[in-house]
């Protein structure tokens, strides 16, 4: 099967977006390959087509618990089999993963760079027929990235194991020194592709509004831009406020951060998505993962302290390729408090010792113990409990991560799940002993297939319905079905938790790499300026500084910015109107021109005066523009 039918069938697509078909190409003829890919440019389909399309499973690499599991379960729904290893499995989940991923009939294996080492999952590698090694959010293994994971480092150690199985890099944005670090840290060979799509958002107005009052003008936003909306916050209180503040207006509004519920999050996300829900008030835990088109406007309530943040959350606004826009919000104080931050975010390693020290005993740790065990945290109870700041035991914790002592999987859920452990035989005469169990195991037989051999996730209260028993009653049940040995039964978790990499140290041999904090502290100060920087500057096109800053130099202005009309106003005759009037109508007619290529042709016409008639020909439903970027009429 070819890729294109791949596509069609799986996706349900005709042709590939700008880009996907050169990377699928160049991963399919053996090359390792780095992808820079927007926010929203379908970069999963660039690993997944290709390995639909080889004999053998596609072992993909991603730090991120919740997107896993997204992809798992959208690929399960597109009938391709998939599976998933992380952190807060039990040990017979994990084996049995992998046990399905080297004997069963599955084509991806997901794992987060932690487990990469470990004895378990090497025993079972050798088993695996690995056709590719697919690493997502792939700048998290630079040092000089925003978002460095030592973890990420053992990628390159699987390369010894798997010789001649090329690797594709993916990530939304990079720098060329993160792309160069990406390269050699995943040990490419010399006939490594690398794709960039451009930076440039055409579609996409970027404003900066320094203001007295950030409710005041969140509301005009909304109030002048119809459609769905996201408003970033850096704190889960702001995103109630907000939500809260907007609803007194009469903007039907919600929030979201990690600190909710899963069945919470997912409910508000749900909400959102099908537009029951117009604005949703959000942390940066909100939006990985989620494609929905038709976002009109992202604002930023508080300043992000990167581009790299910035340029991915803004990018959420205008997937369909209508016009869009990105707007942040910030007052003069809020950026003297945020060049602090390198004080806050980098403790020093007294500091980050004593709060080690407190975690290890608020865990009940004893010393020389503890590595691979996990841990239900609550962050507010344990710095209210040995009386630290939340913000400083935050980024000790974060520093502790990096020097791979533990992980702390902040929005950690795990659904509910069980496998049979006995023979069927066995689990026969179990009914014949205690028939009181039989309602259960026949409910569980009939409605989780292959449950003998693998961890199935179950629902208590769908199977209580099920057998017509009360939902306590029935997780009793399992519970004593755990006892006896006949299942493995693990209750649902919906709590942050911490895992241990190491044994509890003893005080006198806990040694942290200074030198690697000092240099991530300095990184951290450089991409702030460049934040500062873009905030202040008077003139310059928005898309040309954020592209700028990737060093992509090609892009036009994009004559839709604030700077970009502050500096010339557009005024259009009635005789320019037809003309460009008569050429977009004639583009829209031809069905086969993208929006990209109409602002990048060589048409001497300039892109302000393109979009303002473009808006009103879409306003006056004369052309659409649809998900691919493709302008067409409207008969």
């Amino acid at each position: 099967m070819s890729i294109q039918q791949i596509l069609h069938q799986y996706w349900g697509y005709s042709s590939f977006r700008p880009l996907q078909e050169d990377i699928i190409t160049a991963v399919l003829e053996g090359n390792d390959t780095l992808a820079l890919l927007p926010t929203g440019g379908g970069k999963s389909v660039c690993f997944q087509v290709p390995a639909l399309a080889n004999e053998g499973i596609c072992l993909v690499v991603s730090p991120l618990i919740a997107l896993m599991k997204d992809q798992v379960e959208n690929l399960k729904k597109r009938g391709v089999p998939a599976l998933a290893v992380y952190s807060g499995m039990s040990f017979i989940e994990v084996k049995k993963t992998l046990q399905n991923a080297a004997y069963g009939n599955y084509k991806f294996l997901y794992v987060s760079p932690e487990r990469l080492e470990t004895d378990l999952f090497l025993e079972f590698l050798p088993a695996m027929q690995i056709n590719m090694i697919a690493v997502d959010e792939a700048h998290c293994i630079s040092q000089w990235g925003y978002d460095f994971r030592p973890s990420y480092l053992k990628i390159a150690q699987l390369r010894e194991h798997l010789p001649g199985v090329p690797v594709l890099a993916l990530t939304a944005s990079a720098t060329p020194g993160v792309q160069a670090d990406i390269c050699a840290k995943l040990l490419f060979g010399n006939t490594k592709k690398i794709f960039r799509q451009s930076f440039e958002r055409p579609n996409l107005s970027y404003s900066v509004f320094n203001v007295d009052s950030k409710q005041n003008k969140l509301l005009e936003i909304l109030n002048n831009v119809n459609g769905s909306a996201i408003v970033y916050c850096k704190s889960r209180k702001h995103t109630r406020d907000v939500a809260e503040m907007l609803q007194m207006n009469k903007i039907n509004a919600g929030f979201y951060h990690a600190g909710l519920t899963a069945g919470e999050r997912n409910e508000r996300q749900e909400r959102w998505i099908n537009n029951h829900t117009r604005v949703i008030a959000c942390t940066n835990a909100f939006g990985m993962g989620i494609d929905k088109p038709d976002v009109r406007v992202v604002v930023h309530y508080d300043v992000p302290d990167c581009l790299e943040n910035y340029y991915q959350e803004a990018g959420r606004a205008g997937r369909d390729g209508k016009r869009a826009y990105a707007v942040l919000l910030y007052n003069e104080r809020e950026l003297d408090e945020l060049q602090q931050q390198s004080i806050v975010r980098y403790p020093d390693s007294h500091t980050i010792k004593n709060v080690y020290t407190a975690l290890m005993n608020y865990l009940q740790v004893p010393a020389g113990g503890g590595e691979g065990c996990n841990y239900d945290f609550d962050l507010s109870s344990f710095a209210t409990a040995f009386k630290t700041e939340l913000l400083t035991a935050n980024y000790c914790i974060k520093a502790l991560e990096q020097q791979e002592v533990l992980l702390f999987n902040e929005a950690f859920y795990k659904p509910s799940t069980l496998v049979f452990q006995c023979t069927k035989e066995a689990l026969d005469d179990f009914e014949k002993s205690y028939p009181e169990y039989e309602p259960v195991i026949k409910g569980l037989l009939r409605s989780y297939a292959g449950i003998f051999d693998f961890p199935a996730i179950i629902s208590e209260s769908k199977l209580a319905r099920f057998v017509q028993l009360k939902t306590e009653q029935v997780a009793a049940m399992l519970h004593q079905l755990n006892k006896f040995g006949i299942a493995a039964y693990t209750p649902q978790k919906d709590k942050p938790q911490v895992t241990l990499l190491q044994n509890r140290m003893y005080m006198d041999s806990f040694i942290l790499n200074l030198q690697s904090h000092l240099e991530r502290k300095k990184s951290f100060e450089a991409r702030l300026q460049e934040m500062l920087n873009y905030i202040h500057h008077p003139s310059q096109c928005r898309s040309q500084q954020i592209a700028g800053y990737f060093s992509d130099t090609t892009i036009q202005p994009c004559g839709i910015c604030d700077n970009c009309i502050n500096q010339k106003p557009v005024h259009i005759s009635t005789e320019e109107y037809q003309k460009i009037r008569d050429y977009l109508m004639g583009v829209a007619q031809s069905g086969t021109v993208t929006i990209w290529q109409v602002m990048n042709g060589k048409s001497k016409i300039s892109r302000e005066k393109i979009w303002k008639i473009l808006d009103y020909l879409q306003a006056e439903e004369k052309i659409v523009v649809n998900s691919q970027g493709i302008i067409t009429t409207t008969a």
